[in-house]
């Protein structure tokens, strides 16, 4: 018996439009992620008020999204970096807290490189080394995954084994008390805007 003609066209154009086949097909390029300590900003007014700049801990990430087909508008919707810090336990020497992050990005030019940064603020540097200074003696090892579309497409870490935060170790402990930040909810938010990717707001 044959199909109906209508039909077949009908069934072959959702089979296709539900096809991976005929879905965006992406690729993530990214560094190795690096971390140093940032001073907080001293910034000059008439009203100005006296402190000493602590350091604040970031941790950023030079990656590169395509798209094929590209879009017209040339931009990702959305990417997500999830990040993994493992940073040394100062109540058990020997031992490390994994600290997480997702950061979902919003309006991602395609093809250009930008970065992705999550910090570590002052206090939790004094919680973790007794000073509110050199927060980079505090870090083992930081590693990221990049997601579109909800498919991961790239991971990478500082040293050690890919995805090491996902190996099971009696020496690393998942740590949710000590908060890594992202770069809206830092003094840094306003400055070297066209460095980063846009970060979508909590409440959106």
């Amino acid at each position: 018996m044959k199909m109906n003609s209508n039909l077949f066209v009908l069934f072959s154009t959702a089979f296709l439009l539900s096809s991976p086949i005929a879905s965006a097909a992406s690729k993530v390029d990214g560094d190795k992620p690096t971390f140093d300590d940032l001073q907080s900003p001293n910034i000059q007014l008439p009203n100005s008020k006296r402190f000493t700049p602590n350091d604040w801990l970031e941790v950023e990430a030079k990656i590169k999204v395509q798209l094929s087909p590209e879009p017209k508008s040339k931009t990702a919707k959305e990417v997500i970096v999830k990040w993994y810090v493992a940073v040394k336990n100062p109540e058990k020497p020997g031992t490390f807290l994994l600290l997480t992050k997702s950061i979902t990005h919003i309006n991602v030019p395609l093809n250009e490189d930008i970065y992705s940064s999550i910090y570590l603020s002052p206090n939790s540097i004094r919680l973790l080394t007794g000073s509110p200074r050199g927060g980079k003696n505090a870090v083992e090892f930081v590693g990221y995954e990049v997601f579109v579309d909800g498919e991961e497409k790239k991971t990478n870490t500082n040293k050690g084994k890919d995805k090491w935060w996902t190996m099971k170790s009696d020496k690393i402990s998942e740590d949710s008390s000590i908060p890594l930040l992202s770069k809206n909810d830092t003094p840094f938010s306003i400055f070297w805007y066209d460095r980063y990717a846009e970060i979508k707001p909590d409440n959106r």
